[in-house]
């Protein structure tokens, strides 16, 4: 291993600067960089056969056999969380969460060539379900056992675990799992509808077995049939559809999504002899949505001191990702409408709720007092120790060997290192009511993901994305990008070879783009690192100081201001290139060499 110290020979972006700046980080987020790292996720969490396209390729099938003690063919669908389960439930509410994405940002995801990554993860899901409907009356709603699972920390690749699968039919009755799921099949028929007209006249006739309120609003959305708005109005007090006001929304409660749904009938205009409850399903739309704005006459949802949505302590921030998703989808309804939000405490424009969605987004993102990403994998700081079997355990191509229920305890998850596999695009349970977050993979109210957390940054990155606009390789901006100015920085390139090394390294810096914002101009840098040497070198480690932006291409190693390239890229091969982007306003970050194999 070569070591080389910091100003001997390190090697430093230093670039002058001609033009006063200022200090304070870019107050803006990669909404499309972020969108797409919750597409990983989803493949991370494939259960059954994978496909040739896969990405995450630390992954390999599993639960093939699933379902097959019971006669069915169960295989496919997603792990729910850390876990290895597929809970019906959480599942079908991830689905719906992807399928409105889809429907109500066709354009933002169209335009950021992105919706096939949507309907991908959308139909391992629904394709899931079709297989666990098989016939009338009957819905697979799970397959493994929470307890064992819980009591085994392995891959799913190795499962030893029990497989049993339970099913919902005449005698074991199971109605909100059952309308979950309905609504799934509906809105993913919504979604499929403009791309592939045979699959979505499939997924419509599964959906059309069960008519909760949450069914029943997107049978009618999918169908246009009265009969389904007439079950919502009809069974609106009886199911309190009209008669719950909430502060939360998740895939255990989902009145607040219900009742916005049902609002848009009414903004539109189509509420015909059913106005009189589409009007009281929307008072109750505006109790939640008045709620988050802190605008509900002291009935208000809490926060943390950074500004974040604070519901409960096991995995908070699938209430705060949810709830910026709807107020996003409401502030559409609203605007489409031409019309306001009214809230005991005064009229709300449309706006105000996309900037508390996105209030949320750059929270999570990492614009809190931890200067955390919660989305694992996204900026210079993230978990590294990720409540996660199969992140946590070196993967089936690393060791081949199985790793088994007590091993994986004791040699896995016990272990203070980072994990060897970094799930991107997971969105941890979150921090605590101070905003205080423990990376410790032992802790699993705040350390692990879930799909119901996750999905819905879908549609809250789509759209913040689709707002802010994209430049250069989709990274986003507040306005206009410019040319770089004249008097502005001066990118050189700088060449890094100690005698002692033998193997020269030269970085060739570029900015690609800038553009103002908040009063201060923010730079674009991307980093050519060329391994100019006649043989390969690994394990390269950087040293990168005053960094006050994100960063793009290099992972932190865990240790203060050092980063090295990602797993798939531990080597450069003599004459080979890589780089890295990284965006900020004032001072250029300092880059230099700690050390190579």
């Amino acid at each position: 291993m070569k070591k080389f110290g910091g100003s001997l020979f390190g090697v430093s972006l230093l670039l002058t600067v001609l033009l006063a700046t200022a200090t304070a980080a870019a107050e803006y987020y990669n909404y499309g960089n972020a969108l797409d790292k919750t597409f990983l996720f989803f493949e991370a969490q494939r259960s059954g056969k994978l496909p040739a396209t896969q990405r995450v390729k630390w992954r390999s099938h599993s639960g093939l056999k699933d379902g097959l003690a019971q006669g069915v063919s169960l295989e496919g669908g997603y792990y729910d969380a850390g876990d290895h389960v597929k809970f019906g439930l959480p599942m079908a509410f991830a689905v719906t969460m992807l399928s409105w994405a889809a429907v109500d940002n066709r354009k933002e995801l169209s335009g950021s060539n992105q919706m096939q990554q949507t309907l991908s993860s959308i139909k391992w899901g629904t394709d899931y379900f079709i297989k666990a409907h098989p016939q009338p009356n009957v819905l697979w709603g799970q397959v493994g056992d929470g307890e064992s699972d819980h009591y085994c920390w392995m891959r799913a690749e190795d499962m030893t675990t029990s497989r049993t699968a339970y099913k919902l039919d005449q005698y074991h009755p199971g109605s909100d799992l059952a309308g979950e799921t309905a609504a799934a099949l509906a809105a993913a028929s919504l979604a499929f509808k403009p791309f592939n007209s045979s699959y979505s006249a499939i997924l419509l006739s599964h959906a059309k077995e069960d008519e909760l309120l949450w069914a029943a609003a997107w049978l009618h959305r999918a169908t246009g049939d009265q009969y389904y708005l007439k079950y919502a109005v009809d069974n609106a007090g009886y199911m309190g559809g009209t008669g719950w006001g909430m502060k939360e929304f998740s895939w255990d409660n989902k009145y607040a999504g219900v009742q916005i749904l049902l609002s848009k009938i009414l903004l539109e205009g189509k509420g015909g002899v059913y106005t009189s409850t589409l009007k009281q399903y929307q008072m109750k739309a505006n109790y939640f949505t008045c709620a988050c704005l802190k605008k509900n006459g002291g009935y208000n949802i809490q926060t943390t001191p950074g500004g974040l949505m604070y519901v409960r302590e096991w995995n908070n921030l699938q209430y705060a990702s949810a709830a910026a998703f709807l107020l996003a989808v409401y502030s559409d309804y609203l605007s489409a409408a031409n019309t306001k939000l009214n809230c005991p405490d005064g009229w709300v424009p449309p706006q105000a709720l996309l900037d508390f969605a996105r209030s949320q987004a750059d929270y999570i993102l990492g614009k809190n007092s931890q200067g955390m990403s919660y989305l694992v994998g996204y900026g210079p700081k993230y978990p590294i120790r990720v409540h996660h079997r199969g992140a946590s355990i070196a993967s089936i191509f690393v060791q081949r060997s199985s790793v088994n229920c007590v091993q994986g305890f004791d040699s896995w998850y016990r272990r203070s290192q980072a994990d060897p596999n970094v799930i991107h695009g997971a969105l941890v349970g979150g921090p605590d009511h101070n905003d205080y977050y423990s990376d410790d993979r032992t802790n699993y109210e705040q350390s692990e993901p879930t799909l119901s957390g996750t999905a819905p940054l879908v549609g809250l990155f789509s759209k913040l994305s689709g707002k802010l606009g994209s430049y250069g390789g989709g990274y986003s901006k507040p306005y206009q990008t410019t040319k770089p100015p004249a008097s502005s920085y001066k990118a050189t390139p700088t060449t890094y070879s100690p005698k002692q090394s033998g193997a020269p390294i030269e970085f060739l810096h570029s900015i690609t783009a800038n553009w103002m914002a908040w009063n201060t101009r923010y730079y674009r840098h991307k980093v050519i690192i060329k391994n100019n040497s006649q043989k390969p070198i690994s394990d390269l480690k950087l040293k990168i100081e005053d960094l006050s932006g994100p960063i793009w291409g290099l992972n932190p190693t865990g240790q203060k201001n050092t980063y090295q390239l990602p797993q798939w890229q531990k080597t450069l091969r003599a004459g080979q290139a890589y780089d890295f982007v990284y965006v900020q306003g004032g001072p250029q970050a300092k880059v230099s060499v700690l050390s190579y194999n």
